[in-house]
């Protein structure tokens, strides 16, 4: 190994809004070195995910926010350089936590080992990865699509949403799925979902309603807003509607302006029986994650469920590319290629 220097992103300021140039500090720091059970990574690919926006603020979360000062958190692959381990060798591919820098140290027993030649090593932070994992567990233990059903999912171009709507078509379910622009629309339709909506045209309620003429029994909640004012309505009896994100919200700085409609809300989830549900998928990963990768693996070698990602080169562009997926512009899962 040639180099001695390790270049990273870490949190400027804490975001006002969306996250700006400022907010980001690049820098360099000598190579870290292992200790006894850790192990020297270097980043090939990282993940870029919405929910590190909210680690960027300080507000209480079901995670602990970042320091300034720290380096951006997020999902790695990387390659071993040295391992204070049996476990792993030089050369070995594994799943960690490295965030936005070229080299992280971590303890082996926080990795994961990855075998090249089942799938590409890329796919582990989307669809046979974290974002995969959580449209099945929130599909299946919250969700609990049967056959016959309606479901609509927001978000349904990135990586979460297409899973979760090709999931529920092979449990026999309808599939409508919402996103931002013809381009994400099109690509719904090319997934061969039963309807592809458009967000940004206009009358969504109206399009929506045509599109589930015998209602919606399952939500798949990744968006908020003016979306979610369009679904609620349409909920049926005992409808099911797992919330992974709220992506409309993550910028906001003051709530929307407006009557205070959560006596309404209140009175659907009563009067329809509704069960509405956040989840952050780790609560289900000891008892389903060995059966979504067996069952995921399986979809993607037949070829019944398909992935998109939407690759950046080079760790210098993670900041831009990070607030290019909060406004939309990602189609598919969003990595950045480091090495």
């Amino acid at each position: 190994m040639s180099t001695t220097t390790n270049h990273r992103i870490r949190l400027a300021a804490r975001p006002h809004g969306v996250p700006v140039e400022s907010d980001f500090l690049r820098d360099e720091a000598p190579l870290p070195a292992p200790g006894p059970g850790q192990a020297l990574l270097r980043t090939l690919w990282i993940s870029l995910d919405p929910y590190v926006r909210g680690r960027m603020s300080d507000a209480k979360s079901y995670a602990a926010p970042m320091e300034v000062g720290d380096v951006i958190v997020g999902g790695t692959v990387s390659e071993v350089v040295s391992a204070e381990s049996d476990a792993l060798s030089p050369g070995d591919i594994v799943l960690g936590y490295g965030g936005w820098q070229e080299y992280s140290v971590e303890d082996v027993s926080a990795l994961r080992k990855l075998d090249p030649s089942a799938a590409p090593i890329s796919t582990a932070l989307g669809v046979l990865g974290m974002p995969g994992f959580t449209a099945y567990a929130g599909l299946t233990a919250i969700g609990k699509v049967r056959p016959g059903e309606t479901l609509a999912v927001a978000a349904a171009a990135g990586p979460v949403g297409s899973a979760v709507a090709q999931i529920a078509r092979l449990r026999g379910a309808r599939a409508i799925g919402i996103a931002g622009g013809e381009r994400k629309a099109a690509h719904l339709e090319a997934l061969g979902l039963d309807a592809a909506l458009d967000h940004r045209a206009p009358d969504l309620p109206g399009r929506l309603a045509a599109a589930a003429p015998d209602g919606i029994d399952v939500y798949f909640e990744n968006v908020g807003g003016a979306v979610w004012d369009a679904v609620l309505p349409l909920l049926n009896e005992f409808a099911r509607v797992p919330v992974c994100g709220l992506a409309a919200n993550y910028n906001a700085t003051s709530l929307p302006e407006g009557p205070d409609r959560s006596g309404a809300l209140m009175g659907q989830i009563l009067s329809k029986s509704l069960t509405v549900r956040g989840f952050i998928q780790r609560e289900f990963a000891p008892t389903m994650f060995a059966d979504f990768q067996r069952e995921m693996s399986g979809w993607i070698a037949s070829g019944q469920v398909l992935y998109t990602e939407d690759v950046t080169e080079g760790l210098d562009r993670a900041p831009e590319t990070f607030v290019g997926m909060l406004r939309g512009d990602n189609l598919g899962k969003t990595l950045i290629k480091v090495a």
